[in-house]
């Protein structure tokens, strides 16, 4: 088909032409279907309750501790605690074994166990047409009013601040998914399992840093970096916020078992899946509060660059030449797979 889309992410604008024909709202819809907006907020008058559903269609080895962290990472941007999760397993025909089922609800059990998460149902089942595991967690939560944070409040004038690195996700799921090849192309038995141990370390759970910044009340708009890497996280940002951003290229923390996985299969960091990295606005004045804040936690954090006016788009920044930072629709990890 000519007009298929590819692997990946709609585009944004065709993506929010849907949502404003298709979704809908009322006056108990705080925060509704938007692109850059990390869950859904229903007012239930006294608090928030916060919802989210996300799936995992890339990772198989670890699949059911990407799919808790993933949907929490969603949550606790917003500032609530996630307290319960509904997860649909469709399994592939042929493949599926009591074996591999019960492991991915011992993942799921372990995963959520650790962020005071409980598995209240779902659905689970064998599907045709499928040549590996999916699973899609829905995950919910409730905050106090005064809590809540979101993605569509950044203010021109922000620090831009991260934490951890580029491509945590993506380095972690190559390192698993295609340890023989990396084998075979020269990578030695330690590096890739430094890089498949990303998923835990520095790990792809934004739990902690998220909460400490809604806790801090010094962040004026959070969300978290996934499918498309930090790139497709600011541009879906600046159109939830009505924004743009300035980028600072060697500002921007990259592991060195990222760097040389991705210069090995010519992938663009910016542009790796990359749940672990937290991505938050800051009024100057906040900024070296916060910082401190994060690393008492022993979080990494750095500040790259600043927010500009929506005229000037999302630029990346590098040796004083300024160029518009990709939006990846496909991430970069769909190159090789």
């Amino acid at each position: 088909m000519d007009n298929a889309f590819p692997v990946g992410k709609l585009e944004m604008e065709f993506l929010s032409d849907l949502l404003l024909r298709y979704t809908g709202t009322d006056d108990r819809v705080a925060i509704g279907a938007k692109v850059g907006e990390d869950a859904a907020v229903v007012d239930f008058g006294d608090r928030y309750l916060v919802t989210k559903t996300n799936p995992i269609t890339f990772a198989t080895n670890d699949i059911g501790w990407y799919v808790v962290n993933v949907c929490v990472n969603n949550m606790v941007v917003r500032g609530v605690r996630p307290r319960w999760m509904l997860n649909c397993i469709l399994l592939p025909e042929g493949q599926t074994s009591p074996e591999m089922v019960e492991d991915i609800f011992k993942q799921i059990h372990a995963a959520s166990s650790e962020v005071g998460v409980i598995v209240i149902g779902g659905h689970t089942e064998v599907t045709s047409g499928l040549d590996r595991p999916i699973v899609v967690g829905h995950l919910l939560g409730e905050l106090s009013k005064d809590r809540l944070v979101e993605t569509s409040t950044a203010q021109v004038g922000d620090t831009l601040i991260v934490t951890k690195a580029l491509g945590v996700e993506g380095t972690a799921i190559i390192a698993s998914e295609l340890s023989d090849d990396l084998a075979n192309r020269g990578f030695s038995a330690e590096l890739i399992e430094r890089a498949r141990q990303f998923l835990r370390e520095p790990g792809i759970s934004v739990y902690t840093e998220a909460l400490v910044a809604a806790d801090s009340k010094l962040v004026s708009a959070m969300t978290d970096a996934t499918e498309g890497g930090l790139a497709t996280a600011l541009h879906e940002m600046a159109a939830a916020a009505g924004v743009g951003f300035l980028v600072k290229y060697e500002h921007v923390p990259l592991y060195p078992e990222t760097q040389r996985i991705c210069t090995e299969y010519d992938l663009d960091p910016f542009g790796l899946i990359a749940s672990g990295m937290l991505i938050m606005t800051v009024p100057v004045a906040n900024v070296d509060e916060l910082c401190n804040k994060m690393r008492k936690e022993g979080v990494q954090c750095n500040v790259i660059g600043t927010v500009t006016d929506a005229s000037e788009g999302v630029r990346l920044s590098r040796e004083g030449k300024s160029r518009a930072l990709p939006y990846f629709a496909a991430d970069e990890f769909t190159k090789i797979v």
